[in-house]
């Protein structure tokens, strides 16, 4: 998905998010804005917005001297998510279909998104989602697919997700015994998406054989991707992309077995998947 003007003020937004979030002095930040703006001028619309904004971020992250951003709030997430594991559990228990509990835990946990152009209230969505239907539904598709599958690659998305993510491939493995499932967080801190040291701390790789999938930037992007995870994911017989930020990079792409779980958070995405704000979407490629 190539990056549209609409999403220049949205990235903008992001790196001023930064600076509110530090607490940096007033110099700092007009630095920051000056880094932003600088790269938002060169940007390259042949490419995705996650290709257009990562170096941005590292600039930031360069000038600020620090390796990961929201390394605090990271673990903030994750923790706020904790409180609602057994609602979501209990939840899934009393649906007809466990596994469709499991997919609809696993999207709500993606209202946690700091670089999304419209906030949500994770205790909100947890309430609603379980009544209410897919807006884009193939969610049979998937669960047929799931059938017959013995690799799952996984594509995790926000620190915090983890946690729903955590619960819906337990569901998974509980339902389909005989799947192996992989997990691929980020190979670099970006944003507040989640790499390898934070999943381990979320007990990820109790339920799943986490990876590196080597990418910087906030989705998995195949240009950038690791050769390790590349086999994988080309050899996959099911891929479970979460967010946003995996749907920029991976939407337009053919021929693979790929099924987006997703909140619409932003009217961009909104219009290239064909769905509304607000939506939560179970779509296969």
């Amino acid at each position: 998905m190539k990056i549209e003007k609409e999403c220049l003020e949205c990235i903008y937004n992001q790196s001023t998010r930064v600076s509110d979030y530090l607490q940096v002095n007033k110099t700092q930040a007009i630095h920051i804005s000056k880094i932003a703006n600088q790269h938002i001028e060169n940007f390259d619309f042949n490419n995705t917005p996650p290709h257009n904004a990562t170096p941005m971020y590292e600039e930031i992250a360069k000038f600020l001297e620090l390796s990961d951003l929201y390394a605090d709030m990271k673990d903030e997430a994750s923790l706020s998510a904790l409180k609602f594991v057994s609602t979501c559990k209990d939840a899934i228990n009393m649906m007809p279909d466990k596994l469709e509990g499991a997919i609809k835990a696993a999207i709500a946990g993606n209202v946690i998104d700091l670089a999304a152009e419209v906030m949500f209230d994770l205790e909100d969505e947890i309430a609603k989602i379980f009544q209410r239907d897919f807006d884009i539904n193939d969610f049979e598709l998937l669960k047929e697919k799931l059938q017959t599958t013995k690799t799952l690659v996984y594509l995790a998305d926000n620190a915090g997700e983890e946690v729903f993510d955590k619960i819906c491939i337990e569901t998974i493995k509980e339902l389909f015994p005989d799947i192996k499932v992989y997990y691929f967080v980020r190979g670099n801190p970006i944003i507040n998406d989640l790499t390898i040291s934070h999943a381990k701390k979320s007990g990820l790789d109790d339920v799943a054989i986490l990876v590196d999938s080597g990418v910087p930037t906030p989705g998995y992007a195949l240009d950038l991707a690791s050769q390790d995870s590349l086999e994988l994911f080309n050899s996959a017989d099911c891929i479970i992309s979460k967010g946003m930020g995996n749907y920029e990079c991976l939407g337009d792409k053919s021929g693979f077995p790929l099924y987006f779980l997703l909140k619409v958070k932003c009217q961009v995405v909104a219009r290239e998947i064909g769905a509304n704000l607000g939506d939560i979407v179970c779509k296969k490629l």
